[in-house]
């Protein structure tokens, strides 16, 4: 299922709506739009005004705005305390704590170590006639390393292998222009995200985030912020980048370069 906020900037995208529209139309900050299309929810004042901002955005798009807020409730929204802590507790239920935190959790480690030592001790009893040079054929108190020899036949460190990190899927980009720059960026699918536009310098792009983006500067006075790290463009623009989770900016091919006509 896609992602709220995608749903979100790809619907308003196609129907070629600027987001100044959206907050005219809906008395919603841009800021707020903005942090709902990133689904930076931390930047909004609350639940309570993510759930209204976001059901009056989707209405306004012509989206289901009912199932939207249930993916966000279902993914996001933690159920209150009162529902998970009982309202009052009985008198007898005190009782029953009460006798039963007199059988001590460490009598009953020390009941069951003293079991365990019975059975060694009647363990070793039978085992006294055995031949000595056969006891360390099957011994009971094999080490970890030595079951996992026994039973993989590898060197015992199959276990001790870190888990792998999850590679990234979404990457976040925002365009920050030094001066004057002429920008085209298409997401995955090739749509438009800024249409060949030239933007001067203080006039950051919004924050977009997708599986990959590909962008075309006609200058090199700009920065790329990828996930929170800046990288400037190559002085050799005209140039093309494509940006992906996880990887720095890679230069595209001429013929690769985005074009921003579709």
């Amino acid at each position: 299922m896609p992602e709220i906020g995608d749903q979100l900037r790809e619907t308003r995208m196609r129907q070629r709506i600027d987001i100044t529209e959206v907050e005219a139309a809906t008395k919603i900050r841009a800021k707020y739009l903005r942090a709902l299309e990133n689904e930076e929810w931390d930047l909004l004042p609350g639940p309570t005004f993510v759930k209204t901002f976001l059901r009056t955005y989707a209405d306004y798009l012509g989206l289901d705005a009912r199932n939207l807020v249930e993916q966000y409730r279902s993914r996001y929204e933690r159920a209150p305390a009162s529902d998970l802590t009982p309202f009052g507790t009985s008198l007898g239920s005190r009782r029953m704590r009460t006798r039963r935190s007199l059988v001590s959790p460490w009598m009953i480690i020390l009941a069951a170590l003293v079991a365990l030592v019975g059975v060694l001790a009647i363990i070793g009893a039978l085992g006294g006639d055995e031949d000595p040079g056969t006891r360390g054929e099957a011994s009971p108190s094999a080490t970890p390393e030595q079951r996992g020899e026994d039973e993989g036949g590898g060197d015992g460190n199959g276990g001790d292998e870190a888990p792998k990190k999850r590679k990234p899927t979404r990457v976040r980009l925002q365009i920050r222009p030094t001066g004057p720059v002429s920008v085209c960026l298409e997401n995955a699918a090739g749509e438009p995200l800024i249409g060949n536009l030239t933007l001067d310098a203080g006039q950051d792009s919004e924050t977009f985030r997708g599986k990959r983006f590909v962008a075309s500067f006609g200058t090199s006075a700009a920065v790329m912020r990828v996930d929170g790290k800046e990288y400037p463009v190559s002085p050799a623009a005209p140039i093309g980048y494509e940006i992906r989770p996880g990887k720095r900016p890679r230069q595209l091919p001429e013929a690769d370069r985005p074009t921003c006509a579709g």
